[in-house]
């Protein structure tokens, strides 16, 4: 035989640790290796891409009918089986389009836009909105001193009914989970009261005002409008019962428990090409560079001298890319404050560890300890080598599974 491929007969341990692989010549265990990686490889990205899929599954709105039948089950009867039979419930058609919308920071976004109402004759009479005054409340919106307050821009009388459009500017609050980035997506919701909300008052949407409402359809949003690093996926609106523990000063307040909230919710999905460029391919070179020292690490005189190979400069080339992860992760981390561990960077975290166990791995082979790490010593420090992509891979797909979940 080659001397480069000695029986691993003459090493008891790997023989009692890898069977399966004795008496295999080098380039095949590379070959292994490669093919293992690829198959690997083809699983994450099949992961990758599940984890892209949009999915949502409450309640949607489509319909006048559809919307009447959900307040009547979950609403109106509700109201009958506690007593509440002095206060009949009144239904306000609301409207909105979208015609900016930015993400101030992780937890705020900018919107703007115009929301109306639809008033009838002898029905609202007693709670329609004078010239000047605004028919509804954004409860979620923050004061940041920019946002201005809704400015009336129509009031039309047609066909015994007054619709009354405001322009509306405001800084939403909400959670946002993170925990896939970069596979995640937004679900921006804009709840909306009625002003008189200590009353029985209900917004329902005011689905005549759009095109189509249908569940395959995006409506209430400017066309052209710039989302950055995000892409449109779905709108729609739906209501989220609400409960408080107090009735805010209000004796008799009916909107205390499950009291349905009017959402017009907008998806969407982040674009993985601009995440992948500013923070994961950074980590994709550095662990490739640390791939390359790896191979540089031999103890035959001639793979040392052209190779240029010395465990002070290894461990100098570790301790700059640790810095370069290092900061990389900084600026991932200050784009998601309070947040907790998104999917990203358990990818920095596998750097940390890795780069720690390659010093530590160089080290002793360099200096001969430890003889009994076999694992460590074996041709030439070859098995950490070709373990180095497939245990990777692998390690990303079980963090992937877990995220998952």
């Amino acid at each position: 035989m080659l001397k480069y491929t000695h029986k691993l007969t003459d090493n008891p341990g790997i023989k009692r640790l890898f069977p399966k692989m004795v008496c295999m010549k080098e380039k095949n265990w590379w070959l292994v290796s490669i093919g293992i990686s690829a198959a690997l490889l083809i699983i994450l990205i099949s992961l990758w891409l599940q984890m892209n899929n949009y999915f949502v599954e409450p309640t949607k709105l489509i319909s006048e009918e559809g919307t009447n039948i959900y307040l009547q089950k979950n609403w109106e009867n509700k109201l009958k089986e506690s007593g509440y039979t002095d206060q009949p419930t009144i239904k306000v058609k609301t409207g909105i389009f979208i015609q900016s919308l930015k993400f101030f920071n992780s937890t705020e976004i900018d919107l703007s836009g115009y929301i109306w109402q639809r008033y009838q004759d002898g029905i609202h009479d007693t709670i329609k909105p004078p010239f000047s005054e605004v028919g509804f409340v954004l409860p979620e919106q923050v004061n940041t001193g920019n946002t201005i307050t809704p400015q009336e821009v129509y009031r039309e009388h047609i066909n015994g009914e007054t619709i009354i459009g405001w322009y509306f500017e405001a800084t939403i609050r909400q959670p946002f989970e993170y925990k896939l980035y970069p596979f995640d997506h937004k679900t921006v919701r804009v709840r909306m009261w009625h002003k008189l909300f200590s009353k029985n008052i209900v917004l329902v949407p005011d689905f005549e005002a759009y095109t189509s409402t249908q569940l395959d359809k995006i409506f209430g949003i400017e066309k052209e409008i710039i989302l950055g690093t995000w892409n449109r996926e779905d709108t729609y609106f739906d209501y989220k019962p609400s409960s408080y523990d107090t009735n805010f000063g209000i004796s008799n307040y009916i909107g205390q428990t499950d009291f349905p909230e009017l959402h017009y919710n907008f998806v969407v999905k982040r674009k993985f090409e601009n995440a992948f460029i500013v923070y994961l391919l950074p980590v994709l070179l550095v662990a490739t560079l640390l791939f390359a020292a790896l191979l540089t690490v031999s103890n035959k005189p001639d793979l040392v001298s052209k190779h240029g190979f010395n465990t002070s400069g290894f461990i100098g080339a570790c301790s700059a890319l640790f810095f370069v992860v290092m900061l990389a992760h900084i600026q991932l981390r200050e784009q998601f404050p309070g947040s907790g561990i998104i999917y990203m960077e358990y990818f920095y975290i596998l750097m940390y560890v890795y780069l720690v166990i390659a010093v530590v791995n160089t080290f002793i082979f360099s200096i001969g300890a430890a003889s009994w790490l076999t694992i460590i010593h074996y041709r030439d420090n070859l098995i950490p080598k070709i373990a180095y992509w497939p245990v990777t891979l692998i390690t990303i797909i079980l963090v992937t599974l877990v995220v998952m979940e």
